[in-house]
């Protein structure tokens, strides 16, 4: 099978998905996914909550651009992708610092009592307790529904997915990419680098300069409800020195050890180790015992070094256009960065402002990586 395109999409988690349909009604688009599906990897294993003060100061601006299409998503969904869910901080004595820093800049946060607290979530240890706050306006992200949705509207435009397409080979040719995969040959002046915390080998594959993005492992575990509590409306509650944070998942209690544990790329799993300590910090903070786990899992957060996401034209290759280094904020941020993919592909000024394009740039990306390597 041969095939071209205007563009070629490697990767089709809610990056890549979200990209090509945003750029569907004005290009030819090819989406290459290596798996069975869509969103296997990091999309499928997302906390899915919008937090709209989580990240640096480049991710809250892509988390404000991202929120009016999260609320009325247009051709994608027909109702919001958001529902309310809060999303409270803890701190110990020992974790006020970082309390203390979150807040600084913040907005929308109000600061609570100890038993503001406990009465929001009644399983906390109110002695543990030094400091409270909360973001009323967190909320739950419909991650399938989105994902979906996207795929919907790239396919309305004529688009295509192509899965069991792990690229095997690429170069580029009388301005055309040419990428090779047990699916086809795949052609298109432009590729868009949508791999996750594969983004470093593809450019490796290309011949592109990469940018030292690292894949990281973040765990959760499903336990079952605490006995005679209703936690439907319980927020989401976290350490907020990023030791352990938990969330009502379908009627259980959902838990992360908060983990950032360099891995190579791959199908990651839970390390029983990693679980066990979490948990054991998470009892610390809460009166239940845990003493049943329904189901573990894994995903991969890549990271710039500079902890910003990379978009935008790689500056070392024509048509090699890097959307990588989400991090954590993939699933908040896509609106925002999906739109900036379409805008730099084709052409447009983005609304985002000059700002916020160069803290995205690969070319920063590329600079820092080096004076990282020198040093």
């Amino acid at each position: 099978m041969k095939s071209s395109s205007d563009i070629l999409v490697i990767g089709a988690g809610i990056a890549g998905i979200s990209a090509a349909a945003q750029l569907a009604p004005d290009a030819k688009v090819t989406v290459l996914e290596a798996e069975p599906v869509i969103g296997h990897h990091s999309t499928g294993r997302s906390a899915a909550v919008f937090i709209r003060n989580y990240g640096n100061s480049v991710l809250r601006a892509l988390n404000a651009a991202s929120a009016p299409f999260l609320a009325v998503p247009g051709d994608v969904s027909d109702s919001s992708l958001l529902s309310p869910r809060g999303e409270m901080l803890v701190a110990t004595d020992d974790d006020m610092p970082a309390y203390d820093a979150y807040l600084n800049g913040s907005e929308g946060i109000e600061r609570l009592s100890r038993q503001q607290a406990l009465e929001l979530v009644p399983i906390l240890r109110g002695e543990a307790i030094a400091a409270a706050a909360i973001e009323w306006d967190a909320q739950d992200i419909d991650v399938d529904r989105m994902l979906q949705g996207f795929a919907r509207k790239l396919r309305r435009h004529r688009g295509q997915v192509v899965t069991g397409a792990p690229v095997q080979s690429m170069a580029r040719h009388g301005g055309l990419w040419t990428v090779v995969t047990p699916a086809g040959e795949f052609s298109a002046p432009i590729v868009i680098n949508a791999a996750g915390g594969w983004a470093d080998t593809l450019a490796d594959i290309a011949g592109v300069r990469p940018l030292g993005l690292r894949p990281l492992r973040r765990s959760a575990v499903l336990i079952p409800a605490p006995e005679n509590h209703d936690i439907t409306r319980w927020p989401l509650f976290a350490n907020a020195g990023d030791q352990w944070y938990a969330k009502p998942e379908a009627g259980k209690l959902m838990i992360s050890p908060a983990e950032e544990d360099p891995v190579e790329p791959h199908d990651v799993w839970a390390d029983d180790m990693v679980i066990a300590e979490g948990l054991h910090r998470f009892e610390q903070a809460v009166t239940i015992p845990v003493t049943r786990v329904d189901h573990s899992w894994a995903g991969m957060r890549t990271f710039a070094p500079d902890r910003s996401p990379v978009v935008g034209f790689a500056a070392d290759a024509d048509g090699f256009f890097w959307l990588a280094g989400q991090g954590g904020y993939g699933m908040q941020t896509a609106p925002a960065l999906s739109q900036l993919t379409a805008d730099l592909c084709m052409g447009r000024l983005s609304p985002l402002g000059h700002a916020v394009v160069d803290a995205l740039s690969p070319r920063r990306a590329a600079l820092k990586f080096q004076q990282g390597q020198n040093t």
